[in-house]
């Protein structure tokens, strides 16, 4: 990592608010070059607090694009942080309202030349995306890194039509923390309580939503830009990395947007931005790259952007199976458009006889984390474990394979009960007999005829039912084999369905395709080295809750239970420069009894602390979310509790029952 300190602009920083239409306002911070002409402006826009949560990833880069002649604004989400409002649900109408709203406000101060790029990862790359789908006409040119085009399927709630389990749970148990958390009366002053206490008073589970919508409703197709691609009139610097869930919304904006809007980036990465450095690398000048970007669309300067491929790719070497990667070995390729005439489907069929796939319920313990961010227990680790509890199936590699894209299976099956699913790993098996995770799969069985539908199975009946397996570049060697893994539960990532006893799998029908990429590695796609600006300056002192394991597997023997704890280490506890001292910690929990689907449990703990020493300001917050089921019905449990000082403010509790329907 290189950390610039000269640039051809100075900088300065200022905070400010963002006046609404409604008379809200939002909390802001710029950073502009010190210059007499306007400049093009870039937003970041997000609920996760630029005062304390994301300051020391925006000190990274904002005051570098400053330094480059934008002006770079960071705002905090209505309802979050400093701003002014009641927090929505994600993604809500008021939310892309609201952006739409700062794009212009921008645009019009005097400072800017009228012309509004967006940029951001995750809530920040969907919020850009939908936001670009409103077109509002400053809004020339967006940046959008690991998002999701399609809301119900390719986000955090569900895959394949099932509930994801391990996110649904985590990330609503997340953000209930979130929301939660006070104004700081350093930035909004006396009004900080009563701010806090007004919003606490509309928090609301965002798990009650999710879970009321089983199906893709018109709930899920808001703000899912799949709906209408045409509807995006920025230009679209897609970003993904194949250790992150959200990677095949590159390959679809690449595949549906016209060649003189679109440029689609997928590396090794986790769920970060290319220049981090965090695993698995290599890491890559994004920065730079996206600067190109903005160059070209904001500035009319020729930065040879749009001549690159439509779509470069990573495509990695043949890995041992490992929990964290610093770098991967492989290469880039470019494709000229997607889907990618270098690209040849292959089918491989299945061979034997029919097998009974009846998956322990803890099936999926090793399937690593739904997000990976970075750290050393994220990934899955060897399948072996994992593969003797599915059926299997195996081809030899005379010859180097080379795959790109989505593999896909037809799987015929018969079932005995209404509802399943099927899950379907595909994994590189070296000579030594270790078998490393290369993608996966999952399909709701009721969801075979659409994911907004959930059609019962027809009891004793055989169907053919295919689906898609995740994006991914992997290089299969010589004397290596491919093997296809299939399973009929995969937990926590997957809930199992009430009556999940699995299913009959005939190979002889069935089949699984591979997306087999022609030709050779690129080496003149290059990028520059990464490079950021200067860093904040936050300590993080070292506390003993964080020496906890990151994933901790634990077997009751004598019950048949098995429990997943896994601590997410989003930040521990750090100290700003400020004076501001944040202490937040998280633990997750699973736990499923190996034959009993209906003991399926999550549960989520957080304690989040803001204190101001200086200000004899100290507030916490705790939160408990759970989720259980019976045969009819998920079973929800949160619990809030805020405190000033010793002084509880704060504390209720929400209990609710939500059919079960496709879940």
């Amino acid at each position: 990592m290189q950390i610039r300190d000269s640039y051809p602009y100075e900088t300065t920083r200022e905070d400010f608010r963002v006046p609404l239409a409604d008379g809200t306002t939002l909390y802001a911070r710029v950073w502009r070059p010190v210059t007499d002409e306007p400049v093009p402006v870039l937003l970041e826009y997000l609920p996760y607090r630029l005062s304390d949560w994301t300051a020391p990833r925006d000190w990274q880069r904002h005051p570098w694009y400053a330094g480059h002649g934008y002006a770079s604004v960071r705002v905090d989400v209505r309802g979050h942080g400093n701003s002014e409002g009641l927090p929505t649900d994600e993604y809500s109408a008021q939310e892309l309202a609201d952006g739409v709203e700062v794009v212009n406000w921008l645009a019009a101060q005097e400072w800017s030349t009228g012309k509004v790029g967006m940029f951001g990862i995750s809530w920040g790359g969907f919020n850009s995306l939908q936001i670009a789908a409103l077109a509002p006409e400053p809004l020339k040119a967006i940046v959008t890194v690991c998002s999701a085009d399609d809301r119900y399927d390719n986000d955090v709630h569900y895959m394949g039509g099932s509930v994801l389990a391990v996110d649904m749970h985590a990330w609503a148990a997340t953000m209930l923390a979130f929301v939660s958390r006070p104004p700081d009366p350093h930035f909004v002053g006396d009004a900080w309580r009563d701010m806090w206490l007004t919003r606490l008073a509309a928090v609301e589970p965002f798990i009650h939503t999710w879970l009321d919508h089983q199906t893709r409703d018109d709930y899920w197709r808001h703000g899912s830009v799949c709906e209408d691609y045409s509807a995006i009139g920025a230009a679209v610097l897609a970003v993904g990395g194949w250790h992150d869930p959200y990677r095949d919304t590159v390959l679809r904006l690449v595949e549906h947007l016209p060649d003189d809007r679109v440029r689609g980036l997928i590396g090794p990465w986790s769920h970060q931005y290319p220049d981090r450095g965090l695993p698995p690398g290599p890491s890559i000048g994004f920065l730079q790259e996206t600067l190109r970007w903005w160059d070209h669309h904001l500035k009319g300067i020729d930065s040879g952007v749009m001549a690159e491929p439509k779509l470069r790719s990573w495509i990695s070497d043949s890995h041992p199976p490992a929990t964290v990667y610093r770098e991967l070995s492989g290469g880039w390729v470019g494709d000229p458009s997607w889907p990618s005439p270098n690209v040849t489907p292959v089918p491989y069929a299945l061979q034997g006889t029919p097998v009974v796939v009846a998956s322990p319920q803890h099936t999926g313990l090793d399937a690593g984390r739904y997000f990976p961010f970075g750290n050393d227990a994220d990934l899955p680790p060897d399948q072996r474990d994992e593969d003797a509890k599915s059926a299997c199936f195996e081809f030899e590699v005379p010859a180097r394979v080379r795959i790109l894209g989505r593999p896909k299976v037809t799987l015929r099956l018969r079932m005995d009960v209404p509802y399943g699913q099927a899950v379907a790993r595909l994994c590189d098996v070296a000579p030594d007999g270790s078998s490393t995770l290369v993608t996966r799969g999952v399909l709701n069985l009721s969801a075979r005829n659409g994911r907004d539908r959930a059609d019962a199975w027809p009891l004793g009946a055989t169907e053919d039912v295919t689906f898609e397996l995740n994006g991914i570049g992997h290089t299969f060697p010589p004397g290596h084999r491919i093997r296809l893994a299939v399973s009929s539960a995969y937990w926590p990532w997957i809930w199992p369905q009430a009556d999940s006893v699995g299913f009959t799998l005939e190979p002889v029908g069935s089949t699984l395709e591979l997306p087999v990429r022609d030709g050779d590695l690129d080496p003149s796609i290059t990028f520059a080295p990464a490079e950021q600006s200067e860093p904040l300056g936050v300590v993080y002192p070292a506390t003993l809750d964080e020496q906890r394991p990151e994933r901790l597997v634990v077997r009751d023997v004598a019950k048949g239970e098995w429990r997943l704890e896994v601590d997410p280490r989003y930040g521990g506890t750090r100290v700003y420069p400020d004076g501001l001292e944040f202490t937040e910690d998280a633990l997750e929990t699973y736990t499923i009894q190996e034959g009993d689907p209906l003991s399926a449990r999550t549960r989520s703990d957080w304690t989040i602390r803001l204190h101001r020493p200086d200000l004899g300001w100290d507030t916490r917050v705790e939160t408990r979310s759970e989720i259980t089921c019976d045969a009819a019905d998920f079973i929800t449990s949160n619990e809030v509790v805020c405190k000033d000082g010793d002084e509880i403010v704060f504390h209720r509790t929400w209990e609710k029952r939500i059919r079960r329907t496709a879940g």
